[in-house]
């Protein structure tokens, strides 16, 4: 599978524009799902097209919460393509209807072969899981419901290999034991604390950033 992010804080190439958001293209089992939409559709679509990402490739929006700042981008996307399927979490109140097709995610819930979604946890945001022969990768947008909480909902896929998105202001360090591929992005608030208690696992993030797993 392949992580690549579109949208971030910080960025890891000069021709892309950083902002204060997150979202990224997840390819696995021959699907291709957008995670959240960042904040503004304008550096959403700029950096899509200067990633050689088509609107139109994209089978799938998955939406972590409803934040603007993981939403925000969406209504420009669903005018470049709408024929997707929006998964949105129940606190998402006012998505855009102009999606084929939108399932409000009300429990955990397969996706499609291989890639699932937590729930909303604690009524607040859902995450992503792929599973994969090392084990499930784990796509968060802010882990408002704390990362020990969405680790434990995804290790029902068995023990976690990789965990991508932001922390926010996490302090469960030690949640992140035995995990092997770490990036932290987003409103991720103690990266450097991350890096160094985890130097071998952690990696950096950043617009244009890809994780080949």
């Amino acid at each position: 599978m392949r992580v690549t992010i579109i949208y971030d804080n910080e960025t890891s190439r000069e021709d892309l524009r950083a902002d204060w958001g997150f979202s990224c293209l997840v390819e696995a089992y021959g699907r291709r799902i957008l995670f959240d939409t960042g904040a503004k559709g304008t550096i959403l679509l700029g950096n899509m097209k200067r990633l050689d990402i088509e609107p139109s490739s994209i089978g799938a929006v998955f939406i972590s919460h409803a934040d603007w700042d993981h939403t925000g981008g969406l209504f420009d996307f669903l005018k470049k393509n709408s024929a997707v399927t929006l998964y949105i979490p129940p606190s998402y109140r006012t998505p855009p209807d102009s999606a084929r097709e939108v399932i409000v995610v009300k429990g955990t819930m397969k996706i499609s072969e291989g890639i699932f979604s937590t729930g909303e946890l604690r009524g607040i945001e859902q995450a992503l899981v792929v599973t994969t022969d090392r084990g499930p990768v784990i796509i968060t947008g802010c882990s408002h419901p704390g990362v020990g909480d969405i680790i434990e909902a995804a290790s029902t896929h068995g023990k976690p290999y990789a965990l991508i998105g932001g922390f926010h202001g996490s302090k469960e360090f030690e949640r992140l034991e035995g995990i092997d591929v770490i990036c932290p992005t987003h409103c991720t608030e103690f990266k450097a604390e991350i890096a160094a208690r985890y130097p071998d696992a952690c990696i950096e993030g950043g617009a244009g950033r890809i994780i080949d797993i």
